[in-house]
């Protein structure tokens, strides 16, 4: 037996052959051309038919899988249009005279490439999308299609094995025919491993080049719980994944049944259990997990992977959008939370040796109010459409709070000068992210109408390390007594100045301490969309009375 350790996408147990897929990919050989103009003809028609092919695909994912999962190809279809790809694809035919294969090739490539040097998940899907809109338009410029995968695919149920999938190939493949997923490389955050975890496929990534093609037909077990694929176990290996996987649906099956119940403890205190969000795909989990509403969506991601900065349009259609889908609940949006880890070339900030404690968040607002009005004005028009709350980040005194009330007032004036309707009593919030909001809180909670405790941070900041080096990963600790003395200490001055207290960091996710929270006083937790139920669980067994679990 061989033991292969991954990362694990989702929690479940499958045993089967393995079946290593390997695509369509092909290589596009550079070649010169003559007829720039038939160059680009193709383009626009191969344009078409991807964009006839992506909407077929979004129509079959929704069917199978919701809509939330669906919009990957939504997204698809608007990178067609983009504008800076179009433009790319065209220059090197009409500057390089090369084949239109080769030009698509290139660009996709580019962009991927600079995607990535962001250093950001989100952008790393970015760069998988891009990616996967260059080969299926090489496919149908090659008169090869991109839709039928019958050839590629195994005869019977099987674990796939890839060096990667792309999201337009995993939701083709036939879910009968699929047990699991095994990845040499990949992300547990890619489009991919999304998909994955919406159809309840067991699925590991970044597994490595021990992943062998010789292994092609074995019988293997995926253990998506510890993230570990054996090739050939033995039967006590077999025994025991067959009993946890057991174990396992009847878990599931229970949280299931409480879609629709309170998060209310055993003595009836009732809590807020809403989700953190950064795309369109993640409001819909949201939905379909029953969240009370956004807790956290993260504005920047409209700022990420652009050469310019969205104008008030853009915002506006997003947040409508957002508000729309929740259908009444409330959404807390934060204002843009760039700089650290975020970088936005187009704001032409300087480098920094130590971006974490430099111009981020709101800090670039105040210093650069004619960007913070824009988002502002989106944020108060989108307001009409549904229960909308703010927040900033990164707030560390009372001084920075008035000199955005002032931004506030001014953009409230120009609107109604203008004639644009908007909404005028909007609830703000700041994070509790930092030592110093933290220390204050008692002069904050006077000056808002909501905290938010950003646990990723202040841990950050309170131990003084920088939580994207990975070689201080063993001194992250997020649970230590000083954190959560200073999380203790905002919802002290929240309860205290009569304002609501949430957590929407990653701590809140952790179900060991959310008996010790609402001790605490905290009254919402926002978690990712697949944690909400097994939070309600736990909060439902709770009994704060006597420090009883059921």
């Amino acid at each position: 037996m061989l033991t292969l350790q991954g990362k694990s996408v989702f929690r479940d147990i499958c045993i089967g052959p393995i079946f290593f897929y390997r695509g369509r990919e092909r290589e596009a050989v550079r070649r010169p051309v003559e007829d720039k103009e038939e160059e680009l003809g193709r383009f626009a028609r191969a344009r078409e038919e991807a964009a006839r092919q992506l909407h077929k695909l979004y129509e079959t994912t929704r069917a199978r899988v919701g809509e939330a999962n669906a919009a990957i190809f939504e997204i698809h279809e608007m990178m067609l249009e983009d504008e800076e790809y179009v433009e790319s694809v065209r220059n090197l035919v009409n500057t390089q005279s090369v084949n239109l294969e080769y030009a698509i090739q290139t660009t996709g490539e580019n962009f991927a490439r600079m995607f990535r040097s962001m250093g950001d998940d989100y952008m790393d899907q970015r760069a998988q999308d891009v990616l996967d809109i260059s080969r299926r338009l090489i496919r149908i410029l090659s008169e090869e299609g991109g839709e039928d995968l019958r050839d590629l695919i195994p005869e019977e149920p099987s674990i796939i094995a890839a060096d990667d999938l792309m999201p337009s190939e995993t939701v083709q493949l036939p879910r009968e025919l699929v047990l699991g997923f095994v990845m040499r490389g990949g992300s547990v955050n890619s489009h991919t491993a999304i998909l994955a975890r919406s159809m309840g496929i067991p699925a590991l990534v970044e597994v490595g080049g021990e992943l062998s093609d010789e292994y092609d037909g074995l019988n293997a077990a995926v253990d998506g719980y510890s993230g570990v694929v054996c090739v050939e176990p033995d039967e006590e290996t077999l025994r025991l994944l067959r009993e946890k996987k057991e174990q396992s649906d009847r878990h599931l099956a229970a949280l299931h049944l409480l879609k629709g119940q309170d998060n209310v403890t055993r003595d009836g205190r009732a809590i807020r259990v809403f989700a953190n969000a950064g795309s369109l795909e993640d409001v819909d989990a949201a939905c379909e997990n029953d969240a009370g509403g956004i807790g956290l969506l993260r504005s920047e991601i409209l700022y990420l992977g652009r050469e310019s900065e969205p104008d008030e349009e853009t915002q506006f259609a997003f947040y409508r959008k957002v508000l729309e889908r929740m259908g009444g609940k409330e959404v807390i949006i934060r204002t843009m939370d760039i700089g650290a880890d975020k970088k936005v070339p187009y704001l032409g900030l300087s480098p920094e040796e130590n971006p974490a404690l430099g111009l981020r968040a709101i800090r670039i607002c105040l210093k650069r109010p004619e960007l913070f009005k824009v988002q502002l004005r989106a944020l108060y028009r989108a307001g009409l459409y549904g229960r909308l709350r703010v927040m900033y980040p990164m707030i560390t005194s009372p001084e920075e709070l008035i000199r955005i009330r002032r931004i506030e007032e001014e953009v409230r004036r120009e609107l109604k000068e203008e004639g644009i309707a908007f909404e005028r009593d909007i609830p703000t919030g700041i994070m509790i992210e930092t030592p110093a909001a933290a220390l204050v809180s008692g002069e904050l909670a006077g000056m808002v109408d909501f905290f938010s405790v950003g646990t990723n941070d202040l841990t950050q900041y309170t131990l003084a390390l920088d939580r994207q080096n990975a070689g201080l990963e063993e001194f992250a600790d997020s649970r230590h007594r000083a954190v959560l003395k200073l999380i203790g200490m905002a919802a002290e001055s929240a309860h205290r100045a009569g304002i609501w207290i949430g957590i929407c960091g990653e701590l809140g996710a952790d179900v060991s301490l959310t008996e010790e929270f609402l001790r605490m006083g905290i009254d919402e937790l926002s978690v990712s969309p697949a944690m909400i139920l097994p939070l309600r669980q736990q909060i439902r067994r709770l009994d704060l009375r006597g420090g009883k679990r059921a």
